[in-house]
């Protein structure tokens, strides 16, 4: 394992964490529907109790991401964190409100009432998706932020980035393909919610409603990352010069990586399958609950496959648009070769991890949720 393999292996393994990430977005998705999906107060309970089994495995996924790429690439996390920290202030904040409003919105004690705590997964629900996938926009599309690695030798302000206006990240919300990119995950969140709670939830209305939604969800997210996609892969794209780090613009940069790279090709269109297998099915057979599974798998598969593209091949994973040569690279913003081949060691227990996941949710799932649930005291 020398030093490049290590951060090749390091941008894979933050990638999958990205990727099941977006499909545990689940959460979001139907609570961002929460008053569409349940008409009733019982219902809204009923979808909230469900989702509320799940939110803790989004939040501790967002939690090791963002420790893994600080531990990984810590230019990237000092950059973008420490630069863009609005966008990502926002985030944390609607995800603090999520875990919230689902330990006291039945609580004895609430004066805000169970309503307004509704409205604030509601809030999560879209800001989060939103903000997370304009986040990820910007690995594409670049953000503006300028990198000094002299400034480590001033002793008065030793700060290598810096945020290139006075924004800190909220700028990239001015660029309307990182809002459509935004708004594909948000759509493709409620999507996932949607599978979900026909799944996960024993009630003819409640499943009803979420097989209509998911239409029109699943429509809307076709148009906005198709036309994403398709941009993307025609555009300039950013890579860089290995031998002497140069970053410079490269015509069709992410078309000519899957081309170069085909196995990420073969991940791209098997999860594309997967995903629209999931939603087709649900959509025309009225017995198949499922979904979930082809779904969600397919999305981890698409999501890794263009993670993935964009930190390998030469590729810039992080442009500066404020200054080119600042832009950031696997090779260029990871850790020394000692941590990363030490964390390498550590990374053999996440199939252990995953397997515990696997065995929580399978313990958790044992029954399907119904209207009984809302007599125990635990529900939410």
């Amino acid at each position: 394992m020398d030093y490049i393999f290590l951060q090749h292996y390091w941008w894979l393994l933050v990638s999958l964490l990205g990727a099941l990430l977006v499909f545990l977005m689940f959460v979001q998705g139907a609570n961002s529907m929460v008053f569409s999906l349940g008409r009733t107060e019982e219902e809204r309970r009923l979808v909230i109790n469900s989702t509320g089994r799940k939110w803790e495995f989004t939040f501790t996924t967002l939690v090791t991401f963002g420790g893994a790429f600080f531990a990984s690439f810590p230019l990237f996390y000092s950059t973008s964190f420490g630069g863009a920290y609005w966008l990502w202030m926002i985030i944390l904040f609607s995800f603090v409100l999520q875990a919230v409003s689902y330990e006291f919105q039945n609580k004895l004690g609430n004066i805000l009432g169970a309503r307004t705590f509704q409205w604030f997964l509601v809030l999560n629900g879209i800001v989060g998706p939103l903000l997370l996938g304009g986040a990820v926009a910007t690995f594409f599309n670049g953000s503006n932020f300028i990198v000094c690695k002299e400034n480590l030798t001033d002793g008065i302000q030793p700060v290598i980035s810096h945020w290139a206006n006075s924004s800190h990240g909220l700028d990239a919300l001015l660029d309307p393909w990182t809002l459509v990119f935004g708004f594909a995950v948000l759509f493709l969140a409620r999507i996932l919610g949607t599978l979900y709670i026909i799944n996960n939830v024993n009630d003819e209305e409640v499943t009803a409603r979420s097989r209509r939604l998911l239409i029109g969800n699943t429509v809307t997210f076709l148009i906005l990352f198709l036309a994403f996609l398709v941009r993307t892969l025609l555009k300039d794209g950013y890579a860089y010069n290995p031998e002497t780090g140069e970053v410079y613009m490269a015509p069709m940069k992410y078309l000519w990586n899957f081309i170069e790279m085909p196995y990420l090709l073969v991940l791209l269109l098997i999860g594309v399958v997967m995903v629209l297998f999931g939603i087709a099915r649900t959509i025309f057979s009225a017995t198949y609950r499922c979904g979930i599974w082809p779904v969600g798998i397919g999305v981890v598969l698409t999501v890794l496959a263009l993670l993935v593209s964009v930190g390998w091949n030469n590729t810039v994973y992080y442009p500066s648009t404020a200054d080119l040569q600042s832009s950031l690279t696997i090779a260029n913003s990871c850790s020394s070769e000692f941590t990363l081949r030490t964390m390498a060691i550590v990374s053999l227990l996440i199939p252990f991890v995953l397997a515990y996941i696997f065995y929580a949710w399978r313990k958790i799932d044992s029954k399907k949720l119904d209207k009984e649930e809302l007599l125990v005291d635990e529900a939410y």
